[in-house]
């Protein structure tokens, strides 16, 4: 069956293994397929205890498309897909709009394919996820739209029934995602600054979808500052770094804001002269990961601390 609506076609073929195909203008630039897998479908936007997510099991469809663009809005976007899902039966389980689904931090908690196919602009974006309950066993679809200067972006996820009758699916209660990885062991900032002229500065925590750093207690820069304090000579830069989703130009702005907002807290809290520290952001040209997995960009996210000569 076909819906034409005023912007786009959504087409869902017959049958219940069936993915969805958007029509014209739309224009199907990448899709990934797994025959088992699980999806963990966002089901509120992020806080301080992680992102809650609704595991779904099943066949796993990604897909981004991709079309040309005027004045369209990322809500002029969303608006025909939505009302086509929900007129095949989906029911809305939770929609958001950049700030309110937790801005940098949800982008970044979530699945999300790389760029260049989806780009996702971290000041206009949007999400929306739906569910259809089925006889044997519900399908779930999540939309994730954005847009840059001319391209409009979609990318769609899906959990579809396997091909085989799976069995009736086990109830899971909505769960947060665990942050990142643990840190090194504390007490190895200096001695690594010292000894290669760059460090990490491990477990800074900024707030949701800003570059302001949180109001707590960072043995890092605890340790930093003590270090600088203990001779004026010292000379050290604070570097934003990113993963490579997004352009480069707003990669670059968030990094140095970060960095910025570390350099404030050095001299604000713990009394460094500012003389000593300087901050600046380099977007994601200089990754330590791929930015082809999660795992990869999560490293690749950062603030450096770099010792200047003199």
């Amino acid at each position: 069956m076909i819906r034409q609506l005023f912007l786009a076609a959504l087409i869902l073929c017959p049958g219940a293994a069936a993915a969805l195909e958007l029509g014209a203008p739309w224009t199907r630039v990448e899709r990934q397929e797994e025959a088992s897998a699980s999806y963990r479908l966002p089901t509120g936007p992020w806080t301080e205890a992680g992102l809650p997510m609704r595991p779904i099991e099943g066949r796993i469809v990604r897909s981004v498309w991709q079309r040309d663009l005027a004045e369209t809005s990322t809500l002029d976007l969303l608006a025909p897909l939505r009302a086509a899902l929900e007129a095949e039966g989906f029911r809305p389980l939770f929609e958001c709009e950049t700030r309110g689904c937790g801005g940098f931090d949800f982008r970044y908690a979530t699945d999300v394919l790389p760029e260049p196919e989806m780009h996702v602009d971290l000041g206009d974006f949007r999400f929306f996820a739906a569910i259809r309950e089925g006889a044997e066993v519900a399908e779930a679809v999540s939309l994730l739209i954005s847009r840059s200067d001319a391209t409009g972006f979609v990318q769609v996820i899906e959990a579809l029934p396997r091909t085989a009758t799976p069995p009736a699916p086990v109830a899971v209660p909505d769960e947060p995602v665990a942050a990142e990885a643990p840190a090194p062991a504390a007490g190895t900032l200096i001695p690594r600054l010292e000894e290669t002229g760059a460090a990490v500065l491990e477990e800074l925590v900024f707030g949701s979808g800003s570059a302001e750093l949180e109001d707590r207690a960072y043995p890092a820069l605890a340790d930093l500052a003590q270090w600088l304090k203990e001779d004026p000579a010292r000379r050290v830069v604070i570097v934003g770094h990113t993963d490579a989703s997004g352009g480069l130009e707003g990669n670059v702005t968030l990094s140095r804001a970060r960095a910025a907002s570390v350099r404030e807290r050095l001299i604000a809290r713990h009394g460094v002269d500012g003389a000593q520290v300087t901050a600046d952001g380099v977007g994601y040209l200089a990754p330590r990961a791929t930015n082809r997995t999660e795992e990869g960009r999560a490293r690749n996210r950062r603030v450096e601390v770099m010792l200047l000569a003199g």
